[in-house]
């Protein structure tokens, strides 16, 4: 196998070719996070046969130009598809191979790019579909703990520097409390011009709209604990590909290397070996046509076809305390701590299911319905639900965050999406649901004067009741214990 590296369009390539003769198939992979880490990746696809190469994007590392995040990248890739299928080692066949933001890039390529310069597969792990799908939740309220560690790290800079927030919050614990939020990059110390315009991305769902016209295979992977997780099935459901494949197990955003605590020995797949197979069947029009996949089931060993849905099922909750609480923004409840306060002026709606008779198999989306009433302008309502073992420990299962505008002082009714679950819940469990006003520092504070969370400069608390006969969690269950499935035959078919 012979490296070597090249610039293509001005932009930094590492290609890694087979040692046998070629003209081979292509993988190609654009990433901001450095092309060199990809150099193991690369000769695992040299050794199965493939033209690999990975590429820094614009303005990023080796790559001259400016960091403009999710704006060249379908450009950029289709210059650098045209430059690979010109070349004499390329068979003119090409599959987009990325993950996080390398899977934007692949997606764009395929699905924004022209007819010509369109890659004839793709593989997108744990897609960052976009700037409006990473800064805010569908409901519209601003993701900020995960876009504040991405842009300090890697925003406006020709490099990374991973640690940059953590660093900066061992020096102020009160960083990402100061206000407005606008102004965190003057904390940071450095300048992020790009930072305030995050903040005006609002239109969600392109990249899933446009997938429905899609001309190639698909296949997406993805993990239960990513934040990315609906995305991921989203898009699976929307490809209109000839066929498109769907990997889900109890991993976080680094996949099989960060799996969950519910996952077990079988939920380890070795994913070089399945997207090579995968990408082979997906050149040669192989792949059966349709939607598949497998699903793994967290706390247990099984899959199950993707696809595979509970019925819905309504779980008896019973109120602990707070059925009148007060959201305050400067003292809101943490989305990095379980434990739940128990003296002191409730600062949540606290309710418990009884311990489960038997286990439950969960697959689907789960959602909270209530009735409830906001003394302020603009009012957040977070809904977490978290399983509490026979043994006494607690784990979180799902959150979910809505904002309304509905007048102060009058009830409504509405639905909190927790989004979806794939997960064995042992019996003698029992489920803790909590309703906030607050999810913070995951999500930034509502301030509940109706002012924009990332732009106000003034908090004021908020009364909070929630009629406990009228919440409602609804939970996915399977009736019978599902047929396993292999996962990988699954894709390979």
């Amino acid at each position: 196998m012979t490296p070597f590296t090249v610039v293509v369009e001005g932009l930094a390539t590492d290609v890694q070719l087979p040692d046998e003769d070629g003209p081979f198939p292509a993988v190609l992979i654009r990433t901001p996070y450095d092309r060199r880490r990809h150099h193991a990746e690369l000769r695992g696809w040299a050794r199965r046969g493939f033209a690999a190469l990975a590429q820094d994007v614009r303005g990023r590392y080796a790559s001259p130009g400016e960091w403009h995040p999710y704006e060249n990248e379908a450009a950029d890739g289709a210059a650098t598809v045209r430059w690979i299928r010109q070349q004499p080692w390329s068979d003119g066949r090409l599959v987009a191979v990325g993950a996080s933001y390398a899977a934007h890039c692949a997606l764009v390529l395929a699905l924004d790019a022209p007819e010509d310069a369109r890659p004839d597969a793709v593989i997108a792990a744990v897609p960052a579909l976009g700037a409006a799908e990473t800064a805010r939740e569908p409901s519209g309220v601003e993701r900020l703990g995960a876009r504040a560690g991405w842009w300090a790290a890697h925003g406006d800079r020709h490099d990374s520097d991973e640690d940059a927030l953590e660093k900066a919050l061992a020096a102020d614990p009160g960083l990402l409390g100061h206000l407005p939020l606008i102004d965190l990059p003057a904390r940071l110390g450095r300048s992020l011009p790009s930072w305030p315009g995050l903040w005006r991305h609002r239109e969600h769902g392109r990249l899933c709209s446009r997938a429905e016209c899609a001309g190639v295979p698909l296949l997406v992977v993805g993990g239960h604990h990513d934040h990315f997780a609906e995305d991921t099935v989203t898009l699976w459901r929307r490809w209109g590909g000839l066929s498109a494949r769907l990997l889900m197990g109890p991993w976080g955003h680094g996949l099989v290397a960060m799996p969950g605590r519910d996952a077990r020995p079988a939920h380890r797949i070795s994913l070089g070996e399945l997207y090579a197979g995968w990408a082979r069947l997906a050149l040669a029009g192989g792949l059966a046509p349709g939607h598949r996949g497998a699903v793994g089931l967290g706390g247990s060993s099984v899959w199950v076809p993707a696809g595979t849905e509970g019925e819905p099922h309504t779980q008896t909750v019973r109120l602990l305390h707070g059925s009148s609480f007060t959201a305050d923004p400067e003292r809101p409840v943490s989305s990095e701590e379980l434990s739940v306060p128990t003296d002191g002026a409730p600062d949540r709606c606290l309710l418990v299911t009884p311990p489960l008779p038997r286990p439950l198999d969960v697959i689907g989306d789960a959602e909270v319905r209530l009735r409830a009433t906001a003394h302020a302008p603009s009012a957040d309502w977070v809904a977490r639900l978290v399983a509490i073992s026979p043994e006494g420990t607690a784990e979180r299962l799902a959150v979910g965050i809505v904002r309304r505008q509905d007048p102060p002082g009058q009830a409504a009714e509405f639905t909190v999406g927790l989004g979806r679950l794939a997960r064995r819940l042992p019996a003698g469990s029992r489920l803790r649901l909590e309703i906030a006003g607050h999810h913070f520092p995951a999500h930034a504070r509502n301030p509940h004067t109706g002012a924009d969370p990332v732009t106000a400069t003034r908090l004021l608390a908020s009364r909070r009741e929630v009629d406990p006969g009228t919440v409602t969690l609804r939970l996915p269950v399977l009736r019978t214990r599902p047929a396993p499935t292999d996962p990988v035959q699954e894709i390979l078919r």
